[in-house]
């Protein structure tokens, strides 16, 4: 009998789990988005386009190179970088640089309650 109330109980609680209610960061613009997901990835998209800044080497060449970034937004709509992970010191810092100005937005929720959200993007400079 115990068996049985225990397996009750983890079934109950992983139900619980599965039927948690998520929704991700609101990016401004994309507030009244069917798909806020997408809209995000664009809006992402477009930000880097616009904003990143490819650095110079001493012989005034621009340097490029493959980054992953590891950033969140927190539970008041703003960026924290985590990690920048890259072979270029310079390019790992433009990337960083990027990336903190990305714009306040409307936080993710988890069950109704204001959630930070991590996100892990490659990027090909």
């Amino acid at each position: 009998m115990k068996k049985l109330v225990v397996i009750a109980c983890m079934l109950v609680g992983g139900l619980g789990v599965a039927q948690a209610q998520q929704t991700s960061p609101v990016w401004p613009g994309c507030e009244g988005s069917d798909d806020v997901k997408a809209c995000f990835n664009q809006k992402l998209s477009q930000h880097v386009r616009a904003n990143y800044e490819y650095p110079k080497n001493d012989k005034g060449e621009y340097v490029r190179g493959k980054v992953t970034i590891t950033f969140e937004i927190d539970e008041n709509g703003e960026v924290a970088v985590k990690s920048v992970e890259g072979s270029e010191p310079a390019v790992n810092e433009a990337a960083k640089a990027m990336i903190l100005e990305i714009p306040k937005m409307k936080p993710g929720t988890l069950n109704g309650e204001v959630d930070a959200r991590e996100f892990t993007v490659p990027f090909n400079f």
